[in-house]
């Protein structure tokens, strides 16, 4: 789409500051960016990119103070990512939608006009499909699911019976929804007999969850992922999770069964919470965090266990020294045997 500064400014309410009938047809980061670009600045760590980025334009904060010459037009906004985010949605939704069925295909339910179905899906008996759903080629949905209005499932995507998809959910490819949950009773001869997993999986309206990631079915009840959280690619949800409302996990956490978690965390990569504990709200824990007990609200933290940041970095800068200050106490317990020896 070619839109010039002027058009694009008055798009999202920012300011112009440069060339204002310059043209953009094109996004990029920064620091690839090349004349026709728009690009953002949010990140001060990228500040001194700015400079020498060859953007045509460039989405900053209004309170920006450069502090040497800028070669591209600046679009002053309150803030460049979230505005960049709401272009590039724009962007996306002006692109023909997919409709009608493609063959071949199974479908054991009615699905709507507007709906899409890809070739070789398969939709069993007794589904509920809601307005403008898109399922892509090779997705399974089984008896008796759930689909509300918008939702769209990429290919691969499977979702066990029984399990309830809200509105405008997006499922990347390959996720695996209402598998069953990780449940063996162990038997007096050493072996395990499968204990069968009744419950089923629900997606509040706009969950969106990565590709790859797997959520696991309740043993009773439902495993149940709350309203506008966002789940990253190859995550794993144990049976009986509950996750609250606009979460973010980065890619590779783990939730062990029966847990329960807050509302507006922010948890990054490989994170991992033991089962049967609670989470509370509004803490972001650090990358490769194990989570083994339940704590509470407002905590920025990271380690296992986890300790508050500065105190981790603290703990850090100790360990690096550990070889110095074993050799220090080995030499002052050397000094304090011969000061021992002399007395005597």
């Amino acid at each position: 789409m070619r839109i010039s500064v002027e058009q694009l400014a008055a798009l999202v309410h920012g300011t112009v500051e440069g060339d204002a009938t310059a043209f953009i047809d094109n996004y990029s980061k920064i620091e690839e960016a090349t004349p026709g670009c728009l690009t953002f600045l949010a990140n001060p760590k990228y500040t001194h990119h700015i400079y020498t980025t060859q953007a045509t334009a460039v989405l900053v904060r209004k309170d920006f103070v450069p502090e040497q010459e800028v070669k591209a037009t600046l679009i002053r906004v309150d803030d460049p990512y979230e505005t960049l985010a709401h272009l590039l949605n724009f962007v996306n939704s002006q692109q023909p939608a997919k409709q009608g069925i493609e063959q071949p295909c199974h479908l054991g339910s009615e699905v709507p006009e507007n709906a899409y179905v890809g070739a070789f899906a398969y939709i069993g008996e007794n589904v509920t499909v809601g307005n403008n759903v898109k399922i892509y080629p090779q997705v399974y949905v089984g008896d008796n699911v759930t689909l509300g209005d918008d939702v769209i499932l990429y290919p691969g995507v499977k979702i066990y019976h029984g399990c309830k998809i809200g509105k405008r959910c997006i499922i990347q490819a390959g996720a695996v929804i209402g598998s069953d949950g990780f449940g063996f009773a162990p038997k007096q001869d050493g072996t395990y007999e499968k204990i069968s997993q009744v419950g089923i999986v629900i997606l509040e309206d706009d969950v969106e969850i990565g590709a790859n990631t797997t959520i696991d079915r309740a043993t009773m009840g439902a495993t149940v992922v709350k309203k506008g959280t966002k789940l990253d690619n190859l995550i794993q949800i144990a049976h009986n999770v509950e996750i609250g409302e606009n979460n973010v996990f980065a890619a590779q956490v783990g939730v062990a069964g029966s847990t329960k978690i807050g509302n507006h965390n922010m948890v990054g990569g490989q994170v991992g919470f033991s089962g049967h504990i609670t989470i509370g709200d509004n803490n972001g824990i650090g990358a490769q965090s194990g989570i083994p007990k339940s704590i509470g609200n407002n905590l920025q933290i990271i380690g296992t266990p986890p300790v508050g940041i500065k105190e981790f970095y603290k703990n850090y800068l100790y360990i690096q020294r550990l070889s110095e200050m074993v050799h220090d106490i080995k030499d002052l317990k050397k000094a304090v045997d011969n000061l021992s020896i002399e007395q005597k």
